[in-house]
């Protein structure tokens, strides 16, 4: 756990390589972030990543430290062949789901937890999914086959079943964009995307598989997931400023509507959806209510802009960062090989 003396920055960087340079070193040190997100730039092989992130962990000072990646399957995969397997987009669950959701919960969680192992094993321990984002017809593509399914009700069953097999691998879970994302006619990572829906729309549609994740967690017994906000103006709410930034859309719809109690993170920083200086950027973000900022570029000057916006964790962020470590409760007896020949049998005619 991260001791309450040594509080890191609230910030999660990026970094440029396969291996620091001496000048992010001598940043990282200098910041003590709370941990570091790895992209396909990043990432040769199970050996260097291993050493990597030995690397990175050695310029903070604080025990737990936080190693993510966003490792979704389809599209979003940071990691794949030769070195490691290749997984199926979310949407190819919710078909199976169409058919029998509970051999789909079987399979999602299954797919989670091989993925998570892979993970594990390496020192990554925060995996940037499930996505539960609507899938909405004719929205923005950068969403698509990423969405679990149109209805919130198979998004929550199944984004339950994604956090119980990263768990059991002992890698926690990012549950994301909030409030959703899945009305957004623009990609925000190259312009700020305006949701015009009623807030009553949105409380009945998108905003339901994010709640009904958190009414589950305690009877799920599941470490608490981190959160990743949107960069997204929901114009009902709050016309000014994306939820990412904005404290209405924080306190009033992910705390209190939503009932969001973990650890939440900033999508990154560097999309286009956000205006200002990276310094404002990440004090905006933290001012309004976030609990960490996330820089994945490796971009030197901005990290160092980042770094100065950023308080350090606050007491209430590192007691919801401490809930979030996954529990390994459980294990699986059954052996990698088996589990993924199984999952590979019921994946077949669903387009995997």
């Amino acid at each position: 756990m991260t001791s309450d003396l040594l509080l890191p920055k609230s910030v999660i960087f990026g970094c440029s390589g396969t291996s620091l340079t001496t000048e992010e070193i001598d940043l990282f040190k200098r910041s003590q972030p709370l941990g570091f997100i790895l992209f396909t730039r990043n990432c040769e092989n199970p050996v260097q990543i291993t050493s990597l992130i030995q690397q990175l962990k050695s310029c903070v000072d604080h025990q737990y430290v936080p190693i993510l990646i966003d490792q979704e399957g389809g599209r979003v995969a940071r990691l794949g062949l030769p070195h490691w397997r290749q997984y199926p987009p979310a949407a190819v669950f919710g078909r199976i789901a169409d058919d029998d959701l509970d051999l789909a919960k079987w399979c999602v969680e299954t797919n989670a937890y091989l993925m998570g192992i892979e993970l594990i094993n390496m020192g990554i321990n925060v995996n940037c999914a499930p996505m539960l984002d609507l899938f909405i017809e004719g929205m923005n593509p950068i969403i698509g086959d990423r969405a679990l399914h149109d209805s919130p009700e198979i998004v929550t069953a199944l984004g339950l079943s994604v956090l119980r097999g990263l768990e059991k691998a002992g890698v926690t879970g990012v549950i994301k964009h909030l409030p959703g994302h899945g009305r957004a006619h623009v990609d925000s990572h190259l312009e700020l995307p305006i949701i015009k829906a009623s807030e009553e729309d949105l409380i009945e549609s998108d905003f339901l598989p994010f709640k009904g994740i958190c009414n589950h967690i305690a009877y799920e017994n599941l470490s608490y997931p981190w959160g990743m906000t949107a960069h997204i103006i929901y114009d009902s709410i709050d016309a000014k400023a994306p939820a990412t930034q904005s404290s209405t859309i924080i306190q009033k719809i992910i705390r209190d509507e939503i009932g969001f109690n973990g650890l939440l993170l900033s999508d990154c920083l560097t999309m286009k959806a956000l205006t200002g200086s990276f310094q404002e950027r990440a004090q905006t973000s933290i001012e309004a209510g976030g609990d960490v900022v996330l820089h994945c570029s490796g971009n030197l000057e901005e990290m160092i802009d980042v770094a100065i916006g950023c308080p350090p964790l606050s007491a209430d962020a590192l007691e919801r960062l401490n809930a979030s470590v996954a529990k390994v409760t459980s294990h699986t007896e059954e052996s990698e090989i088996s589990l993924m020949e199984k999952l590979s049998y019921h994946l077949k005619g669903y387009g995997a």
